[in-house]
């Protein structure tokens, strides 16, 4: 499918820029010439010298400006449209993470609700030709029907994380409807990839490797009813934006909800031991996980599982990249940007 070029004078404003989403997108969008303006707060939830590293890379591009600051900042965001007038918007600024919004849950509510609500406000007032937003697998809670649809009941959120998700949609609906916003949620599913979120699971086993350090997994040891994954590279997920940019909504009411997740659910042991074999071959030599199996966590849910039969017919497109290949990438970026050798000595003795 051919898709028309996206024009140079057009103004994206990316939220969430110096988070991995919003790094990728940039980069892509900055490497076609076209004008972003990139928001983020820097926050501390993970590794600030990560996003400062991604931060770094926008930076050598012109045509890219920065903005330190919060989404929950109405007036930064009422004066940054006024003053760039972005046609696109893509909020991918939001506080992520199911277990800590059991733990910090006034976070979830100031940027997920209240900062995304002052995007809508500027919306309205400096209208856009599209406003895309993140919002996320979790809101099909504990779903047992799969593959997840777009049109399945998504009324019992497991998580704040969740509930925070579906709120989005809901305003985003509710401003479509009355000021003819067109917007379209994304509801990612587990996006991995180099320069990934330090929080997430496979970042973390990593981590955890080279330190010497036993991974917990949290599926009580069971394996023949082990968590499901839909693992999405993050690739996919920029290549699924990029193109839907190009479909905003024209319904009475402009607002519609995809999938963006790889079709493909493994198991979380399958996911493993793919990237044991990664970072073997990346080390060059045999890397095996230390394995603690403990209860599942609060708020997770046993299988995410996304049908993209809707973004296909909307934008000819549906992610495919295998774990195999992404994980080789995220392992040979991960031993080559912490420069490691073998395991903590200090922690581990000799290897």
């Amino acid at each position: 499918m051919n898709f028309p070029q996206l024009p140079k004078s057009t103004t994206y404003l990316i939220t969430g820029t110096a988070g991995f989403i919003g790094f990728y997108l940039s980069k892509q969008l900055l490497q076609n010439g076209l004008h972003v303006i990139g928001v983020d707060n820097i926050n501390d939830y993970y590794d600030v010298n990560l996003k400062y590293s991604r931060l770094e890379q926008l930076k050598q591009y012109e045509n890219f400006t920065f903005i330190n600051g919060d989404i929950s900042d109405k007036n930064m965001i009422i004066e940054t449209f006024e003053k760039y007038k972005p046609k696109i918007v893509v909020n991918l600024a939001a506080q992520a993470g199911v277990r800590y919004s059991i733990e910090n849950p006034d976070v979830y509510i100031q940027s997920n609700l209240i900062g995304f609500y002052y995007i809508l406000e500027a919306c309205r007032h400096y209208p856009v030709d599209h406003l895309i937003y993140a919002s996320s697998s979790s809101v099909y809670g504990a779903n047992k029907k799969v593959p997840f649809e777009e049109t399945d009941f998504v009324d019992s959120p497991v998580s704040l994380y969740a509930a925070t998700k579906k709120s989005n949609e809901l305003m985003a609906h509710t401003y479509s409807h009355l000021y003819k916003i067109p917007s379209t949620g994304l509801r990612f599913f587990t996006v991995y990839g180099p320069m990934g979120r330090p929080d997430m699971a496979y970042f973390g086993f990593a981590d955890k490797y080279f330190a010497g350090e036993p991974i917990k997994i949290f599926n009580n040891g069971d394996f023949e009813n082990d968590l499901y994954r839909d693992f999405t590279y993050v690739d996919d997920i920029v290549t699924g934006i990029e193109r839907l940019i190009h479909h905003p909504p024209t319904d009475e009411v402009p607002h519609k909800v995809y999938n963006i997740g790889n079709n493909n659910p493994e198991k979380l042991m399958t996911f493993i031991e793919t990237l044991e074999r990664c970072l073997s071959n990346a080390m060059g030599k045999q890397v095996v996980f230390k394995k603690e199996f403990e209860p599942i966590k609060l708020g997770d849910v046993p299988a995410t599982y996304a049908s993209t039969d809707a973004l296909q017919q909307m934008v000819g497109f549906k992610p495919g990249t295998p774990i195999e290949e992404g994980l080789q990438r995220f392992a040979d970026w991960y031993v080559d940007y912490y420069k490691v050798k073998e395991i903590n000595t200090l922690t581990q003795g000799s290897v």
